[in-house]
């Protein structure tokens, strides 16, 4: 059977994982300050199910991305950091996950480009070289 798009039959796109999150995000990063849940469903197009946008701020929450304060019997919500902090968030998240986390770190700065291995030394205030600046030694004499 070969179905006409836009047909009857066509069942709506399924999101990604994290899709309708990453949209929710978006909307709170372009609010004018905190906002409630019904201003983040009108702003995803309103095809959305008011439980749904709860359920996603929720969540959202609970990942520390979002933050809410009480705004009468409701609440208005924000997102909790930009871009750069969502994506941290993300890659701690990851981390969290593993069980091995010398070896997924390990692996990930081998993976670097020079540019970013340079970047990564000097926000941890790296020497150039590579070295952590001692002699290898632990200050006792024998």
């Amino acid at each position: 059977m070969v179905r006409v798009h836009g047909g009857p039959d066509e069942r709506p796109r399924r999101r990604g994982q994290g899709e309708l999150e990453g949209q929710v995000l978006a909307a709170l990063r372009q609010a004018p300050g905190p906002v409630t849940a019904s201003w983040v469903q009108e702003r995803l197009g309103g095809d959305l199910a008011y439980t749904t946008v709860m359920t996603i701020l929720t969540r959202l929450q609970a990942k520390r991305a979002v933050t809410r304060e009480r705004a009468g019997r409701s609440f208005e919500w924000r997102a909790a950091s930009d871009e750069a902090g969502l994506a941290a968030l993300r890659m701690r998240k990851v981390l969290d996950g593993e069980a091995d986390r010398e070896a997924v770190l390990a692996r990930f700065v081998t993976t670097l480009s020079p540019d970013d291995e340079r970047l990564l030394r000097d926000l941890l205030g790296l020497p150039e070289d590579g070295s952590d600046g001692s002699d290898g030694s632990d200050g006792s004499e024998g």
